[in-house]
């Protein structure tokens, strides 16, 4: 975990998926972003989240996913062109992967303070950003869902910024662990 950093950060604005003769919203299509952001208990300043059962709140102001899935599924998709955000993910992280990172983990990214609380689950809405159906299913398989935090201590954060650990229990389950008790 030692060198790990913000990768990129990333925001979306409202925008709509047609499906089924439906208009559906989404706050999946995040794009990297050059400045500093405000982080706040419950997202990030310029930030949507359109359904707020599944996203945001305080124990998912910020959706993380590691960096270093994103060669996997360029293969698995064959879309060589997959940039951060491209999960609908806040922050496109290097260093902190399911397999390290534990339940209640507290890191420092910038003047923040962020925890670990959970998996992500894949909605249709990726599948759908994807262009397939099936690709929920292939990313729930894979394991590869990255992770929900919450805000400890609101600051700004911006890409390139450390993520440093302040606290972690041993005792703990990983994220991958809690992806397979959860979804396996």
């Amino acid at each position: 975990m030692a060198g790990a950093r913000l990768r990129s950060l990333n925001l979306a604005a409202p925008r709509v998926f047609r499906t089924r003769g439906r208009e559906v919203a989404t706050g999946i299509f995040k794009e990297p972003v050059a400045d500093r952001v405000a982080l706040t208990r419950l997202t990030l300043t310029g930030d949507v989240q359109i359904d707020k059962r599944y996203h945001g709140g305080p124990n998912r102001a910020v959706y993380a996913y590691p960096w270093e899935h994103y060669a996997h599924f360029r293969e698995v998709l064959a879309r060589p062109d997959l940039s951060p955000g491209f999960f609908g993910e806040n922050f496109t992280t290097e260093g902190l992967l399911e397999t390290d990172v534990r339940v209640g983990e507290a890191f420092r990214v910038g003047s923040a303070v962020i925890q670990v609380t959970s998996p992500r689950g894949p909605c249709f809405k990726m599948g759908l950003k994807a262009g397939s159906p099936a690709f929920v299913r292939q990313l729930l398989e894979s394991r590869r869902l990255g992770f929900y935090l919450r805000v400890l201590e609101e600051g700004e954060v911006g890409a390139g910024d450390a993520i440093a650990r302040v606290s972690s229990d041993s005792e703990a389950p990983t994220i991958a662990e809690e992806i397979t008790r959860r979804y396996f």
